[in-house]
């Protein structure tokens, strides 16, 4: 898969930048929608900067685009959406921290419980203003993280105590959606499934129920789909690669981000030149190399030192030597056209040739999450 956006022709006056794609964030949610069906409520997670795309900007696409829902990981998060006038519910997932939950409640964020202690905790603020606060409780059915591990009946019966507060939401989170040879994804929907139906017998309805990121929506594992999906990684044009005998996959999404560097510096260098720290590369014939303005401060894996790629012109070009914090060095022997202030491609397509995030990911040996997490905030974000 490539970047919608293809024109390189655009310069910008930065040393290193992203140009987000709007129109391509709202097509993806468009396409999680449409898969499954209007009766299922899309919680897009913007959380971590809206995995570096820009929480702000992704959230207000997403809220103009129809998304009742948004996700964000901890307290501060949310806040930053209210403040730039973000009005959709936002469900705040891993943050029920003593000194954040003024805070929350002030920003009208819906919190996700994950033990019984903390549902005491809400239910005594919510009974200190005299209104009941919603909640969505979270079940660790296997992750092994944040969740409440306890039987339906202890479950129920904590839930009836915390009479302040309003239990909106029952969720939990696959450990290993995307591995089909795997049957600890069955075991987890079976459990989450006994839970909810334990809850149903003591009269505990909520009015959603959800489980699912990108992958069970992907390849259409819809028994894990409840009331809501919550899909992060599609929103921003990527799914995983399922693992095993899986089935065929339902969702197509194209990225949202194309991450570029300026060419700070073009030069020959003989035969047996060393680059980088350590000389880790020593020049087979003589070369012409560019060095990029953008190092593994910007986010550039250190990794890829060596043996990563990126377009110039429109043709790969290999990185050669070691990742530096600011700077990368490349081959563009090939490239003679080009020259100092000319943007070359780190994600996204020139012409026929395209690196995504999960190209990255695999030469980097990390996930495709980290390398777009990884995009540090000192890149410049341009929305088109």
């Amino acid at each position: 898969m490539s970047s919608p956006v293809q024109d390189n022709s655009q310069r910008y006056p930065y040393r290193s930048w992203v140009e987000v794609s709007r129109p391509q964030i709202a097509a993806n949610f468009r396409a999680i929608r449409e898969v499954v069906g209007p009766d299922i409520e899309v919680m897009p997670v913007v959380k971590a900067d809206a995995y570096r795309h820009g929480a702000v900007e992704v959230s207000r696409t997403l809220e103009r685009e129809g998304a009742r829902w948004l996700a964000v990981s901890n307290t501060e998060e949310g806040i930053a959406l209210r403040e730039a006038g973000i009005q959709t519910r936002i469900l705040v997932m891993a943050d029920f921290l003593p000194f954040t939950r003024e805070a929350m409640i002030a920003s009208d964020l819906t919190p996700v419980i994950h033990s019984f202690a903390d549902l005491c905790e809400l239910d005594r603020l919510a009974q200190a203003r005299g209104k009941r606060l919603k909640y969505h409780l979270k079940i660790d059915s296997g992750m092994g993280r944040l969740g409440v591990r306890a039987d339906a009946p202890a479950i129920a019966q904590a839930i009836v105590d915390a009479k302040g507060a309003e239990l909106e939401g029952l969720m939990t989170h696959f450990a290993s959606a995307a591995d089909y040879g795997s049957t600890q994804t069955a075991e987890q929907l079976k459990l989450f499934e006994n839970t909810a139906a334990g809850l149903a017998n003591a009269g505990i309805h909520p009015a959603f129920l959800h489980l699912s990121s990108t992958i069970p929506v992907a390849y259409a594992r819809r028994a894990a789909w409840g009331r809501m999906v919550r899909p992060g990684h599609a929103i921003y044009g990527y799914v995983s690669p399922a693992r095993g005998h899986a089935p065929g996959r339902v969702l197509n999404v194209k990225p949202a981000l194309t991450w570029r560097a300026s060419v700070l510096s073009v030069k020959d260098i003989p035969v047996g030149a060393l680059i980088g720290y350590g000389g880790m590369f020593r020049a087979p014939h003589d070369m012409r190399v560019a060095v990029l303005a953008a190092g593994y401060a910007d986010g550039i894996p250190h990794r890829l030192s060596n043996k990563g790629s990126v377009i110039a012109k429109g043709k790969l070009a290999p990185m050669l030597g070691a990742v530096s914090m600011d700077l990368t060095v490349i081959d563009v022997s090939h490239v003679p056209d080009i020259a100092v202030g000319d943007a070359v491609t780190l994600l996204g397509r020139e012409g026929n040739i395209s690196i995504d995030a999960q190209q990255m990911a695999r030469a980097a040996g990390t996930i495709s999450y980290g390398v777009l997490c990884g995009i540090h905030a000192r890149v410049k974000r341009i929305y088109v």
